[in-house]
């Protein structure tokens, strides 16, 4: 637990606001009674509210109080995914069924709530047809378009095209295709870096 809680001989207060514990209130007491009521019960004396004036004490079991929230904090933090960047590797010269092999693996990656990145290796002259790489994330993205979203459109980095792709919300419409931006020559004024 992260806040320090007073219990019992370490509430400095005069005199508090008294809560039983079922959460109804009791009262303005002593603190010296609010004490000997607690020990009456064979529980405890939490200060639940510093700040107020008087401030506000409550009647539980300290023990099962902490046990409880340390539960609750651990089964919030079970529940937060952390998401994960998984890779696609793909060539221009990647055939049909190698790209449908690599959507179905993306498919996996995006349904359990991952981001993809695709990256598309140009060797040699290759990088030369930079069109022929935009068509050919765009057509792994058609395999795609029903789970995924493009969160970054493809970029070239060295001799790669990058892509990233999100898994989609079932209630948002797809975003376009890839658009390449290029007239169909590989000139590096229309490169984006």
């Amino acid at each position: 637990m992260s806040k320090h809680i007073r219990i019992n001989d370490q509430i400095r207060s005069a005199s508090v606001r008294l809560i039983d514990g079922e959460g109804e209130p009791m009262g303005v007491f002593l603190i010296e009674r609010a004490k000997e009521m607690a020990r009456e019960q064979e529980l405890d004396l939490v200060e639940v509210a510093p700040n107020a004036n008087p401030p506000v004490c409550k009647i539980m079991d300290y023990g099962k109080y902490v046990y409880r929230q340390q539960k609750m904090e651990r089964k919030h933090k079970a529940q937060q995914k952390q998401t994960e960047v998984k890779g696609i590797r793909i060539s221009l010269r990647t055939d049909t069924h190698d790209l449908e092999v690599r959507a179905k693996q993306a498919k996996k990656f995006l349904l359990a709530r991952n981001l993809v990145k695709v990256t598309l290796m140009f060797r040699g002259r290759e990088a030369a047809h930079l069109h022929l790489g935009h068509e050919k994330l765009n057509e792994l993205y058609k395999m795609l378009e029903d789970v995924a979203k493009i969160e970054d459109s493809a970029k070239r980095q060295g001799n790669q095209l990058i892509m990233m792709l999100a898994p989609a919300a079932t209630s948002v419409a797809q975003s376009s295709p890839i658009t390449s931006g290029t007239t169909g020559k590989a000139d590096a004024d229309n490169i984006t870096p």
